[in-house]
């Protein structure tokens, strides 16, 4: 097992956390892991608002583009391919892991294995009103069908025609779905990651800004991770 500390930020979809961790991340010359479940598909770019190669190369970040839509996913399978990354970070440089796949969190702060402790793992969580988020949610979908969603999506079921189960949850990407579906399914995702978060964890709740994370950050990090 591989111990190193992190500093952490989870947050419902387009809380606006992703934008956050790069900037301070860029700061402090740190590498990224990404802690979202849908970011690990090769492919499914547009629809999962992975953010672009540039910035994937720039953070060396890892949790992402590791399968296949065709491929089954599970958190098992994601702690690994995290172990593998983390051991490729030179001890001098820092990590900052964000995403909103609190299960992955859960299994880098107390392990898949280990019996429910209570207090739940503590670490920073965007706070965000939920028509804010909405609203974010219809923005980015707009952006999102402009880039070429619908493209993506014919794509990928062409050289993909059997997806796994995991793949398949991926929201935006199912045949017929349109822009109301997308929009109404994302939004209760968002609802059901920040329930998930006040349940599972004990979070420290931050503000959708830099000033808050980092305040925060300089408080209570860095976390010990087990990879």
């Amino acid at each position: 097992m591989l111990v190193r500390e992190a500093y952490i930020l989870a947050g419902p979809t387009a809380s606006g956390k992703s934008a956050i961790a790069a900037e301070l991340a860029r700061e402090m010359g740190a590498w990224i892991l990404s802690a979202d479940s849908m970011l690990v598909y090769r492919g499914m770019d547009i629809g999962t608002a992975k953010p672009p190669r540039e910035e994937r190369e720039e953070f060396h970040m890892g949790g992402v583009d590791i399968v296949t839509p065709a491929e089954e996913f599970s958190s098992g399978a994601w702690l690994r391919a995290a172990a593998e990354w983390a051991a490729k970070v030179p001890q001098d440089v820092p990590i900052v892991i964000v995403g909103g796949t609190g299960l992955y969190f859960s299994a880098l702060l107390r392990g898949l294995d280990r019996r429910w402790e209570k207090p739940p793992p503590e670490y920073p969580v965007i706070k965000i009103d939920r028509a804010v988020v909405r609203a974010r949610i219809a923005a980015r979908l707009d952006g999102m069908f402009m880039e070429g969603l619908d493209e993506e999506k014919r794509a990928l079921h062409a050289e993909y025609p059997e997806w796994s189960r995991t793949a398949s949850l991926a929201i935006g990407y199912r045949e017929g779905d349109d822009r109301a579906k997308i929009l109404t399914r994302t939004c209760q995702l968002a609802k059901r990651q920040d329930t998930w978060f006040r349940h599972q964890a004990t979070p420290l709740y931050v503000e959708p800004t830099v000033e808050s994370v980092r305040r925060c950050w300089c408080d209570k990090g860095p976390w010990s991770v087990s990879f």
